[in-house]
């Protein structure tokens, strides 16, 4: 595959092994970072690194989701793919990469696999909260998780680090998603929580197994010591339901049958938590409002020719429609 050619040679230096070949192929159905399967007489390994083109967010640092990995490795954390190698110099690959473990099971994106029951979605939506919760009750101190973040004025930090975020990638004039971010500034909770997050947590970035339980969870690039809310907003903005707009069920296929509700996903988090869940609808809409400006960063990158993923022609359609869901929230008091 072209871009890879110095590939071979550098790691038959790092592993001192001959590697005359390897096979490489794309994962497709990512919108971020890049994945690929690599492979050879000796190994079969996933490496990452960052898109092509301009980097608009802070998000494609290769070298500190390695480090994320290998830091919930030593935590004893095993749901994860074992970091291998991590390579900081660009000129092997034109940016930072890391190579990882491959894990082998089903991921699901936006089509229902032909073989997935209700049954299964009804396990899967327990079994995935369920590994959520294992997250954040992770020990932090001694485990040395605590420094991979700031817990300390978080949520305040990401309300107005994703606004300024978004004025930098805007394209289109969208007073709905202005407004949510103005309602999140005025709205924050007093109180938070200090957990170790995700920050990405659906569907397809986990490797789920036939039973429906996770074999493990990926895309750790946005992980960090923060909130848990947060991170349960997050995932309820990706967690789309059968009566949400269509370009909102693009991301997870949580609205098939057999899934829960937004409603029910709250209440069985809460019912194996300590966390005070009454000020949900913040940490929703802040779900919502992120979500819609990873998706124009993305849309800007696509605008400016960075890259020609179709997919990403759409992204502005999802930024209005999450503002739109955002106002309607707060004005319904519902998620």
């Amino acid at each position: 595959m072209e871009g890879f050619e110095k590939l071979p040679a550098y790691l038959s230096a790092q592993w001192s092994i001959p590697i005359p070949e390897i096979h490489i192929k794309a994962f497709k159905g990512g919108f971020s970072n890049l994945t690929y399967l690599i492979e050879s007489e000796s190994f079969s390994y996933v490496l990452r690194r960052p898109p092509f083109g301009n980097k608009i967010s802070k998000a494609h640092d290769m070298v500190r989701e390695f480090k994320i990995l290998e830091a919930l490795g030593k935590a004893a954390y095993d749901k994860i793919p074992k970091a291998i190698l991590c390579c900081e110099d660009e000129s092997i690959l034109g940016a930072p990469f890391f190579i990882m473990e491959k894990v082998d099971g089903l991921i699901i994106r936006n089509k229902r696999p032909e073989h997935v029951s209700t049954d299964f979605f009804k396990r899967l939506s327990k079994l995935s909260i369920d590994v959520l919760l294992e997250l954040h009750a992770l020990e932090l101190t001694n485990s040395g998780l605590i420094n991979l973040g700031k817990p300390e004025g978080y949520v305040a930090r990401q309300v107005a680090g994703w606004s300024e975020r978004y004025l930098q990638a805007q394209t289109d004039d969208i007073p709905e998603l202005k407004n949510a971010f103005d309602w999140l500034a005025r709205n924050q909770p007093e109180h938070f929580s200090v957990a170790f997050i995700h920050n990405d947590f659906k569907f397809d970035n986990m490797v789920i197994r036939d039973d429906a339980s996770v074999a493990a969870v990926l895309d750790w690039e946005m992980a960090t010591v923060g909130d848990p809310l947060m991170d349960l907003g997050t995932t309820l903005a990706y967690w789309a339901e059968e009566d949400d707009p269509d370009i909102l069920k693009m991301f997870n296929l949580s609205y098939v049958e057999g899934n829960f509700s937004r409603a029910e996903l709250v209440e069985y988090y809460a019912s194996k938590s300590k966390l005070d869940v009454s000020k949900i609808l913040f940490y929703y809409v802040f779900g919502l409002c992120k979500v819609a400006v990873i998706a124009q960063q993305i849309y800007k990158r696509y605008a400016l020719g960075f890259s020609s993923d179709e997919r990403f022609s759409v992204l502005n359609q999802v930024v209005k429609a999450a503002g739109i869901k955002a106002m309607e929230s707060i004005k319904s008091n519902k998620i």
